[in-house]
């Protein structure tokens, strides 16, 4: 599975095990709601500071978001 698409599937994963909304989530992690659109589809190439803001809010990680 390309990383992009790991990547997004854990954050959906982990956002969705919250209850959080897209919206919800972005405003946890400091990033645009459409950004973490992207990243759950697997559009984006994120920094691996953007990355740290996933996984900050789920108390993760930052290679958990990868594995």
């Amino acid at each position: 599975m390309d990383i992009r698409a790991r990547l997004g599937k854990n954050v959906r994963r982990l956002r969705e095990a919250k209850g959080w909304s897209q919206e919800a989530y972005a405003d946890e992690a400091g990033i645009h709601r459409t950004y973490v659109s992207d990243i759950e589809r697997g559009a984006r190439n994120p920094t691996i500071v953007v990355v740290e803001k996933l996984a900050a809010p789920f108390g993760v990680a930052t290679g958990a978001l990868l594995d």
